[in-house]
């Protein structure tokens, strides 16, 4: 059932008639249109404005890294300064210990002079004190 070249006028001619009956109808897509336009540029808007504050959160984000790295840089020179005065601190106990050997090994180098001249005393006495002892014993086997 096709249509005749005069009955497809003749459509035409009622929905023209009909659209210009409701003018709100041909401008529904032009509004439309219009308002999806104006969300868009208000998301873009938005948007850009996210990106700002993720950029000035990097940004503030790299400055307070680079604090930190100074901190960090200040506490190395801090301990590698105090290392060297706990290094110098040793080094100090060390030579003192060193000093203080030495005079215990000179101290037990005289106690040890001293008590062989203490041994050699006591040999002599023992000595001494063994033949009195027996010179004492054979007089008094001669006397009776």
């Amino acid at each position: 059932m096709a249509l005749a070249q005069e009955d497809l006028i003749q459509i035409q001619k009622l929905i023209d008639q009909s659209l210009a009956a409701r003018p709100e109808a041909a401008y529904a897509n032009v509004r439309y249109e219009l308002d999806i336009r104006e969300r868009i540029i208000r998301v873009e808007e938005e948007l850009k404005h996210q990106r700002e504050l993720i950029q000035q959160g990097f940004d503030l984000s790299n400055k307070r890294f680079e604090q930190v790295d100074k901190r960090f840089e200040e506490m190395r020179i801090n301990s590698d300064k105090r290392f060297e005065q706990v290094d110098k601190r040793l080094e100090d106990m060390r030579i003192n210990s060193d000093k203080r050997f030495e005079q215990v090994d000179k101290h037990l180098e005289q106690l040890e002079k001293h008590l062989a001249l203490i041994s050699n005393r006591m040999d002599r006495f023992m000595f001494w004190s063994l033949g009195l002892t027996i010179s004492a014993v054979i007089t008094i086997i001669k006397l009776t």
